[in-house]
């Protein structure tokens, strides 16, 4: 028997009995539960909500490599530094030392779930979380997946010449499962979680639930997972995102972010999850984009160089 039916008779009932008239029962009386539904969903309203597509229980790499799709990257050139042969690429070194010193923070923190943030706008923060989980995956056998949670502006799939969709906004909006969000690239043991179609309620969309369901299915098979935040100053979906991480790495551009504004922006997260700061833009060469370092590392760090 319909539950939307059920809950129209009881609301009947009980105008009569508030009235003292009598109401013949609408619909036969049933005293067996719907098969598949919790005995303390009583309401119409939840009876409404959509079903929320999901994954089938077989989830394990394996069953990721045959079912996620294979997609066409055109990585640009000038800002993915690991998809070409030549590893002496000018800012290559800078992320294979950000790489060692985030395994040297992990011996002392669990660190898995990275968030990559940043003050203000264009500072390149996306060009960090993008370059990182490629380094990372040089090393044989790690496995990482970076995510585009910047579902205002997304930018990662221009980077890496990936599809913008369906993406990290269907899935939370329960339309596609992780294996139609998904992609693989060129690059052996690299994921991809691009942001999907643009949003206009981006916080209650990261908050409903689904990220954090999402995370943790796919955790187990990735030794690394990257995400791509907004900027944490102008917006809230950064604090946001970092309740779901494990560590937040901040990136600031050399000469342009304000202090003020990279002050306000470490004050958004928990001291305990800063784990350090990438400076961007410093220029120790005549390079067409700046060098990359990692500046402040240890954790508790507050001092960054600027």
């Amino acid at each position: 028997m319909s539950r939307i039916h059920d809950a129209l008779k009881r609301a009947e009932q009980e105008r009569a009995t508030s009235t003292g008239t009598h109401v013949e029962p609408a619909f036969e009386q049933s005293h067996e539960e719907p098969r598949g539904v919790m005995p303390s969903m009583q309401t119409s309203a939840a009876v409404a909500m959509p079903a929320m597509a999901t994954m089938g229980s077989a989830f394990n790499y394996e069953s990721l490599i045959a079912r996620c799709p294979q997609r066409e990257w055109t990585p640009d050139p000038r800002t993915m530094l690991f998809f070409q042969a030549d590893d002496g690429r000018v800012g290559a070194e800078e992320f294979r030392t950000l790489r060692s010193r985030l395994y040297q923070i992990r011996e002392k923190m669990p660190l898995k779930r990275l968030l990559v943030t940043s003050a203000l706008p264009k500072e390149g923060k996306s060009f960090v979380a993008a370059n990182l989980a490629q380094v990372l995956v040089r090393q044989h056998g790690r496995r990482a997946l970076v995510i585009d949670a910047d579902l205002r502006n997304p930018g990662m799939h221009r980077h890496l010449g990936a599809p913008q969709s369906p993406g990290l906004s269907d899935y939370l909006l329960g339309e596609c499962d992780e294996f139609a969000v998904l992609q693989r690239g060129p690059m052996e043991n690299l994921f991809f979680l691009p942001a999907g179609k643009t949003v206009s309620s981006a916080p209650e969309l990261l908050s409903n639930g689904r990220l954090k369901l999402f995370l943790q299915r796919v955790e187990p098979l990735f030794d690394w997972i990257i995400l791509d935040s907004p900027p944490a100053v102008p917006v809230s979906d950064a604090s946001v995102l970092a309740k779901a991480c494990d560590g937040v790495l901040m990136v600031a551009r050399s000469n342009v972010t304000p202090s003020d504004a990279a002050r306000r922006a470490l004050q958004e997260f928990p001291e305990e999850q800063l784990v350090g700061v990438v400076l961007n833009g410093t220029r120790g060469d005549s390079a067409q984009y700046a060098r990359y370092y990692y500046e402040a590392y240890e954790m508790g760090t507050k001092a960054v160089k600027a």
